[in-house]
């Protein structure tokens, strides 16, 4: 079969691999379309100790062709959006049957956006930091994948006033359609708030940019961590000066839930989900390549020249 493989020379190549054999507890899924995320630019980078030759891709749709062991024969035929560690940009790749989200609600193309971004912005909100309504919540990253959903997420769990911050003046205009109450740039950030607090902030930035946040959180407000895109340099939180104002300071971690706590992920997915086929919330697919252009996509994401979600059509 096809795929895009990243070589022990740093270079992607396509390559014709053997197809995989989905063993206990797996499937495997005819891939439609394939979902662009900052873990594949974290893999190219070397950040994850991954083995190389490695076909990235973590994210995937399309339709269940073999089943494993233990997996029930009946979802032979059933399109999912996919969760997986893995191999993403190829004809066929395997999935834990768990991490493989039913998606007959929406079509293969939205599903393949749908990735990871989606359950994690819905945790990040619901789970995590627990808005609820009449709640100020302030996104970093406010144009990108998870960004994109967050603030929708935010609103339709009630919060009343949303803010985003975005890399560069290019993606104002795009996240300000996302239902955004303001949006500002990082370089304006935090001046153009003025002394304005927020009951949830979500970072996925650090650095500066993280001590800015705390400085920014209100009485009994939660941060979330979820990413460095600036830098993986500490920052040091002193605990004594949350516990004056009530804060916490909390993280998220999608990739290690994937593996110790599975069905609680595939549960937040599926009401992430729900809420993408009822129209409460909107995945917005920006760009759309070929396999063979796999190391463009990954490019303009790391590069800062996409927002919302990119996908590659696979079959």
């Amino acid at each position: 079969m096809k795929a895009v493989v990243l070589d022990t020379d740093d270079q992607f190549r396509m390559s014709e691999v053997a197809e995989p054999v989905p063993g206990s507890g797996e499937v495997a899924i005819r891939v439609a379309y394939a979902g662009v995320q900052y873990g594949d630019v974290l893999v190219r980078e070397g950040h994850f100790p991954i083995p190389r030759p490695f076909v990235p891709g973590f994210e995937a749709s399309g339709a269940i062709v073999a089943v494993g062991d233990g997996v029930d024969q009946a979802r032979l035929g059933e399109q999912v959006t996919a969760l997986i560690s893995g191999g993403g940009y190829a004809e066929i790749v395997i999935a834990p049957a768990v991490l493989a989200i039913n998606a007959a609600g929406i079509d293969l193309r939205d599903a393949a956006g749908f990735g990871w971004v989606a359950p994690t912005a819905y945790d990040l909100i619901n789970t995590v930091a627990a808005v609820r309504a009449g709640a100020s919540v302030l996104i970093h990253a406010a144009a990108g994948g998870v960004g994109s959903l967050a603030g929708q997420f935010a609103a339709a769990a009630g919060a009343e006033r949303i803010v985003g911050v975005v890399g560069n003046p290019g993606q104002l205009d795009y996240a300000r359609r996302l239902g955004y109450h303001q949006v500002l740039t990082r370089d304006e950030f935090p001046a153009a708030l003025g002394e304005e607090s927020f009951d949830v902030i979500l970072d996925p930035i650090g650095g500066e940019t993280r001590i800015a946040n705390l400085a920014r959180l209100a009485a009994h407000g939660r941060m979330v961590v979820y990413g460095n895109i600036a830098t993986f340099e500490p920052v040091t939180v002193s605990a004594n000066d949350l516990l004056m104002r009530g804060q916490s300071l909390l993280t998220y971690n999608s990739n290690l839930a994937s593996q110790t706590r599975p069905q609680r992920l595939a549960d937040s997915a599926a009401r992430a989900l729900a809420l993408v086929a009822d129209g409460s919330v909107r995945i917005d697919i920006t760009a759309e390549y070929e396999l063979s252009d796999v190391e463009t996509a990954i490019e303009n994401l790391a590069g800062g020249r996409t927002h919302g979600k990119s996908i590659v059509r696979v079959g």
